[in-house]
């Protein structure tokens, strides 16, 4: 079998046979599988607010997925998009807040998600610091990150940021806000679908060229896959890693384009749910592409407001199940395919 044919193989036939497995819980909690995922794509796809909202967390899922996908072409796993994505988000907050009046139409958007994805980036080069100086696994370094990335923006929040009697900042400017596809052309009626999901398809097409289509990310997948062989060769491997970790993070912090510019317009505490952990499903599903990304994010998106949608029949903890049975089989059929060459 050809490699692109089992790229595309894996994840599907993963897919239908966590659709089967999840068929089967549900008929055993006693309720019909094809009328709840009937109720679940009717109020998702076959409506234009579920649209939205799929779309919606599907653009944040692109930013984390990507934010993993990178650095996982240098065999280096990224954990860290949630820290990552949290420093982002607060750091546009911030800048969005501050901005002065009268600024440049274009530069109160710009400055924020350009201080969201160089506080991103700082994050990931921090791990990356840490991996190629010192030569910390970058799994623990991240995971340790996410817990600092968290309890530096809950202190700067409850402690100087956050208006009195709430646990968000001050909005910010009305200028910095990024306009809902509803508000702009009518679309997916009353959702916070916004014009970020066009940064994020954006982000992996750029990935897509600089890992695919670029000498610099020929060279980094070398480094990746024969780091001593790169070495002789001269690549810098350790250059190339901090790279793929600064960019990965950059990308996580473009998420907070989607939440704080695009949806809430403000910091607040637990915003960003899980979706640095969601971003990893979703690279590990796309077997790192940066464009299966945003493939994998939307199937993502769609189980994640789906278990919300059918919640009242099914317990949405089901499609949770589903996401994680994807990914253990996506992982296996692939180690399985690996030994067999």
């Amino acid at each position: 079998m050809k490699p692109s044919t089992k790229t595309i193989l894996i994840p599907v036939g993963s897919i239908v046979a966590a659709l089967i497995l999840n068929a089967a819980i549900i008929a055993l909690t006693g309720r019909d599988p094809v009328a709840v995922f009937r109720k679940m794509l009717g109020t998702t796809l076959a409506s234009p607010y579920g649209q939205g909202q799929v779309l919606f967390r599907m653009t944040t899922l692109v930013c984390t997925g990507l934010a993993v996908a990178l650095p996982f072409r240098l065999r280096l796993f990224n954990i860290g998009a949630q820290g990552q994505l949290i420093l982002g988000a607060f750091a546009a907050a911030l800048t969005g807040a501050m901005l002065p009046e009268g600024l440049w139409p274009a530069l109160t958007i710009t400055l924020p998600i350009l201080a969201a994805m160089t506080a991103g980036a700082l994050w990931g080069a921090l791990a990356g610091v840490l991996k190629t100086a010192f030569g910390v696994s970058e799994v623990i370094s991240t995971i340790m990150l996410n817990f600092i990335a968290e309890g530096i923006a809950g202190y700067l929040l409850t402690r100087h940021f956050a208006l009195a009697s709430t646990v968000h900042t001050a909005p910010i400017r009305a200028a910095a806000e990024i306009p809902t596809f509803w508000n702009l052309a009518g679309w997916f009626r009353s959702s916070p679908a916004n014009l970020s999901l066009l940064l994020a398809l954006l982000a992996a097409l750029l990935f897509y060229l600089l890992i695919f289509k670029s000498r610099f990310g020929f060279e980094m997948r070398s480094a990746g896959l024969r780091p001593e062989a790169a070495a002789r060769a001269g690549i810098n491997p350790a250059m190339h890693a901090l790279t793929a970790m600064a960019l990965g993070g950059a990308a996580a912090g473009l998420a907070a384009a989607n939440l704080v510019l695009g949806y809430k317009h403000f910091y607040e505490a637990g915003m960003v749910g899980q979706a640095g952990f969601t971003g990893i499903a979703a690279a590990l599903l796309a077997g790192a592409h940066p464009l299966w990304v945003t493939v994998s994010a939307g199937f993502l998106a769609l189980l994640e407001y789906g278990g919300l949608a059918v919640n009242a029949y099914v317990p949405k903890d089901i499609f949770m199940v589903m996401e994680a049975v994807t990914i253990l089989l996506v992982v296996s059929f692939s180690a399985l395919g690996a030994g067999k060459r």
